[in-house]
């Protein structure tokens, strides 16, 4: 059974503890109490695979930031939840998303935008068309509309993440690997004049050592002493 780690981020008060209860216990949590860090486990199957799961549920306070990146370094996916009533909430999650990528060093991490508490359709301040056009800025990353209290879209927010998590781990797997380094009898020579590396092949340079040599031969005139000795050659007599 394989383990993974959730972490939930996200504003105060936007129902994180509310989703992570609601997905773990099926319980809604009607009080507010704000969390410093809470840490569920949950066993589920995910496409007939069992998985279990520790879920990070963290502070949205600015106080607790240093314990937010601990809990970022050792996520591997990460669930990141606004409040469709609270447009501030939006806003602070720009900064969470660079955080992330940031201290993951990845440009792509396994991540879910949330818009939670869409029950409330008269507090509403964010339209679904605004969650949308933040996933498309962030390259498309999954988005949904929850409701802790209706355990709307709940589960699926959780199950997307962990097959994200899931599909990377794949494709780390399938990656080809990095081409081997050049070796002595491959590495370019040195052309100085031009300043440029050729690869010179070595048979070339055989065809080029007899050429020079014709060259050197056909600049070197004949002595003087072979043009005396076909002076003195008489005319040949015939008997």
């Amino acid at each position: 059974m394989r383990d993974y780690k959730l972490v939930v981020l996200g504003a105060g008060g936007v129902g994180k503890s509310c989703l992570t209860v609601q997905f773990v216990q099926g319980v809604y949590l009607d009080t507010y109490d704000p969390t410093i860090e809470d840490s569920y486990r949950k066993t589920i199957e995910i496409d007939n695979k069992m998985i279990s799961l520790e879920i990070l549920d963290t502070a949205g306070v600015a106080q607790f930031t240093a314990m937010r990146e601990l809990y970022i370094k050792s996520g591997m996916g990460f669930l990141l939840v606004y409040s469709v009533t609270d447009r501030q909430s939006l806003q602070e999650l720009m900064d969470l998303r660079e955080q992330v990528l940031r201290i993951k060093d990845m440009d792509r991490v396994p991540m879910v935008l949330v818009g939670n508490k869409a029950d409330l359709t008269e507090e509403r301040a964010i339209s679904v068309e605004e969650g949308i056009e933040v996933s498309s800025n962030w390259g498309k990353v999954p988005f949904y509309e929850t409701s802790a209290l209706l355990r709307s879209n709940v589960d699926e927010v959780f199950i997307d993440l962990v097959r994200q998590i899931i599909r990377n781990e794949l494709e780390a797997v399938s990656a080809p690997a990095t081409p081997k380094a050049q070796t002595k009898s491959e590495a370019p020579v040195q052309d100085r004049s031009a300043g440029q590396s050729k690869n010179v092949p070595s048979a070339a340079k055989a065809k080029q050592q007899p050429a020079k040599a014709a060259a050197t031969r056909s600049r070197n005139p004949p002595s003087t002493e072979t043009k005396k000795k076909s002076k003195k050659r008489g005319p040949c007599r015939i008997l």
